[in-house]
């Protein structure tokens, strides 16, 4: 009997397929049996072994079909934008048929935001108070011609005889209190995009989020990360997994509080508006872990997972909202307003300065005030805002004090950028890509230099990608033939269409896309090369006048070198670490763009080249004690050297004879203090970046410690690895990723708690 257990989607399907026909090449007779199960817990996969069931061929059919379009798109296109812009290796340009659309969305949105013309406004508010009470904010508002509130005010003149009025008040008078409760209903479960925004709002990447929601799936924590449904299973029993979750230290007393509540019947969570047949929400199993058996980043996003279950089976809140509206100097009468802003019974043409502007009604003040009555799931759930905002009790026709009055002139502002998660909601409604690949869509956008920052931003290539796209052949970045294809997947698995049918009509298509692209290809090259060199252009040479430009040695570093080569040689360095990204910032000094590093992590922005290159040149070596290599024999000493690719280091004087050196930190002003190292005879020294100094220490002791991290963070990029595992595997005698993979797995799960020796061959295997 062969049991096929691959991943319970399209693509898990497909796989199983592919493993069915290997199977079938050699046994045309063996059973051969599909099981499906959400989360690696050993009553779902027992219960899933229980109850077998077939392949799902026409499943495996629309994962296949969409395969091969991605794979036929993707390496077709960028293999034609590659040559025809001259790009080879790993600057080659890739473009997908997921990856076009998207970002024609972001390039889209910043035309938005560059186009965006702002207008000017004013918004007046003032501090209400009754006799002895605390003050509290007020805001100015008037009602449009078509009766609805307005705070902001368009005309200055207007906003000035406004002010004028309100500084001329000295009370105002309760004209309105409007008291009412309102509902605040629980959160919907997570699917994938929900989940996504959810960790954004914790500082994590889509990618990275995913990342560690997968790692805690492998270890049984979890359900399947990748799912569009809302609605949890009919078999799922929330009180029994709650009562599970109440032995948690963290948790535990939040769970068990939902258990202990007064209800009506049984726990009855709540449901969104997508239900799929393949993967549950994504909920807790029950198995619990420790905090010590996580990273930091993964249990936090484990605690994340855990809350959003056990909001979606808590109560509602309960809010009272008090709103009060006070007239500035006025008494409780009907105001007639317009457009123009002036809350005042007068038409502002007809008054006669400002005090007249408030003497028949004065001018309209809001407040509005929220009080928590029932916490409901805001008690298991604090990622959701639960601050009151308090306005006191007060009585129409109370007199209440006025001060603190102010005017902000203020401007619209353009559309924000979409945030990674928010991306992904738009490409979710789009139907573009899905729950498995949007987020590795993003990753290739910045991966291939198309976006940088968080928001992202496009570059100028991603602009220039879209824009041939858009004048050559706009289909490449049509968001409509990406949803065509997903009907057409639904169609496949529904058994509606076929996969020759739908993968012809693909080819038609792209067959239709090159002809346009072929008979352009020389405007397209031309059109991408412009482009490419602008971004790789930073400014003016200051030996010739040609551009300088970023430019790849044939070692695979970067540096900064003149467009008039081999005429102009002149050249100026760049970090080693990272890919440079060519800022819109310019240098008032050298007229040359500023540079950021792209590094994962550790990018950093480095600034003006030829800065940098002038600081080196301008500083002089700090010695600091003997070189521990050539000292003794020769005399060479370490000193503090600052290159002109802005690295820092201590280094042997006598360099290039002795190439002794340790690295300093890139950022901050170094104090070499009178510490002194007994074991070095070197100065410590100290880091000033920051509010608080960085004692760094004798760089010689400072060197190894950090060496010794490196091991750490070097098992650290195996995935499934985390900060404490890396610890555990430290004191278990495996240092790096040499020794865990040469380790026996039985041995070393023996020697580390928590860990079983499948997940030791798991490791060793994304080892490789």
């Amino acid at each position: 009997r062969v049991v096929i257990a691959t991943d319970y989607d399209r693509e898990g399907e497909l796989i199983g397929k592919e493993a069915y026909e290997l199977v079938r090449e050699v046994n045309e007779d063996v059973p051969v049996d599909r099981v499906r199960f959400s989360s690696i817990t050993e009553n779902e996969v027992r219960e899933a072994f229980a109850n077998p069931d077939d392949l799902d061929f026409e499943l495996a059919a629309a994962g296949e079909a969409r395969q091969t379009i991605d794979l036929t798109w993707g390496a077709a296109l960028t293999r034609f934008l590659s040559l025809s812009a001259r790009q080879m290796g790993d600057d080659f340009i890739s473009v997908g048929r997921v990856q076009g659309p998207t970002l024609k969305l972001i390039v889209d949105r910043e035309r938005e935001i560059q186009a965006f013309d702002p207008e000017s406004y004013w918004e007046l508010t003032g501090e209400l108070a009754k006799s002895g009470g605390d003050p509290f904010e007020a805001r100015y508002f008037y009602l449009n011609d078509e009766g609805n509130e307005r705070e902001r005010v368009w005309d200055e003149a207007v906003a000035d005889a406004l002010t004028e009025a309100l500084d001329a008040a000295d009370g105002a008078t309760v004209d309105d209190v409007t008291r009412r409760t309102q509902t605040d209903d629980p959160p919907t479960p997570f699917n994938t995009t929900a989940f996504i925004r959810a960790a954004g709002s914790l500082g994590y990447s889509a990618q990275r989020a995913m990342s560690l929601a997968e790692d805690l799936y492998t270890a049984g924590y979890v359900t399947y990360p990748r799912t569009d449904n809302t609605v949890y299973p009919e078999d799922l029993e929330p009180e029994e997994l709650i009562e599970e979750l109440s032995a948690a230290s963290t948790f535990g007393k939040d769970a068990a509080s939902l258990l202990d509540e007064d209800r009506d019947g049984e726990i009855e969570p709540t449901e969104g508006d997508e239900e799929t047949t393949d993967h549950p929400p994504i909920h807790p199993t029950g198995e619990l872990p420790s905090a010590s058996d996580l990273s930091d980043d993964e249990w936090e996003v484990y605690e994340l997972i855990v809350r959003r279950f056990l909001a979606t089976c808590a109560d509602p809140a309960t809010w009272e909202r008090l709103r009060v509206v006070a007239l500035a100097n006025g008494e409780a009468t009907p105001i007639a307003e317009g457009a123009d802003g002036l809350a005042a019974l007068r038409n502002p043409d007809e008054a006669d300065g400002a005090a007249d502007l408030v003497a028949d009604g004065g001018l309209r003040l809001k407040a509005n005030g929220k009080r928590l009555l029932e916490a409901g799931y805001h008690e298991v759930y604090p990622y959701r805002s639960s601050d009151e905002r308090i306005v006191p009790d007060v009585e129409v026709g109370e007199t209440l004090s006025l001060s603190d009055r102010t005017t902000e002139g203020k401007e619209t502002q353009p559309p924000r950028r979409y945030g990674q998660s928010r991306l992904i909601e738009e490409m979710e409604k789009r139907q573009l890509g899905t729950k498995a690949t949007r987020h590795r869509t993003i990753e290739k956008l910045y991966d291939r230099n198309y976006v940088e920052s968080d928001p992202p931003r496009p570059t100028r290539l991603a602009e220039a990608v879209v824009e041939a796209a858009e004048e050559f052949a706009d289909r490449i970045v049509s968001e409509e033939m990406t949803a065509q294809l997903e009907e057409d997947m639904a169609a496949i698995a529904a058994g509606e269409k076929g996969y020759d049918e739908v993968t012809a009509a693909s080819r038609d298509l792209l067959s239709r896309v090159f002809d346009d692209l072929t008979e352009s290809r020389e405007a397209v090259g031309d059109h991408l090369q412009t482009s490419l060199k602008a971004d790789k252009t930073l400014g003016p040479c200051p030996e010739c006048g040609a551009d300088l430009l970023v430019r790849k040695s044939r070692q695979g570093s970067y540096f900064v070198g003149c467009d008039g080569y081999p005429d102009c040689e002149y050249t100026l360095p760049l970090p080693s670490t990272g890919k440079p990204l060519i800022l819109d910032e310019t240098c008032g000094e050298h007229e040359l763009r500023h540079v950021k590093m792209l590094a994962g992590r550790k990018t950093f922005v480095h600034g003006c080249p030829q800065c940098k290159a002038d600081e080196a040149d301008e500083q002089e070596d700090e010695v600091i004690g003997s070189c521990p290599e050539c000292g003794d024999e020769h005399g060479g000493e370490l000193a503090i050297k600052r290159l002109r690719s802005g690295s820092r280091l201590v280094g042997c004087t006598r360099y290039p004879d002795c190439d002794y050196s340790l690295p300093l930190p890139r950022r901050g002003e170094i104090e070499v203090t009178d510490e002194t190292c007994e074991e070095h005879d070197l100065p410590h020294l100290r880091v000033h970046s920051g509010d608080e100094p960085w004692e760094l220490g004798c760089p010689i002791c400072n060197y190894r410690e950090f060496t010794a991290r490196q091991e750490g963070s070097e098992l650290q990029a195996v995935e499934g690895i985390g900060e404490k595992t890396a610890a555990k595997l430290n004191d278990a005698g495996v240092d790096g990723v040499d020794e865990l993979k040469s380790a026996d797995p039985d041995d070393l799960a023996a020697d580390v708690d928590g860990v079983g020796p499948d997940t030791v061959r798991d490791w060793q295997a994304k080892a490789d």
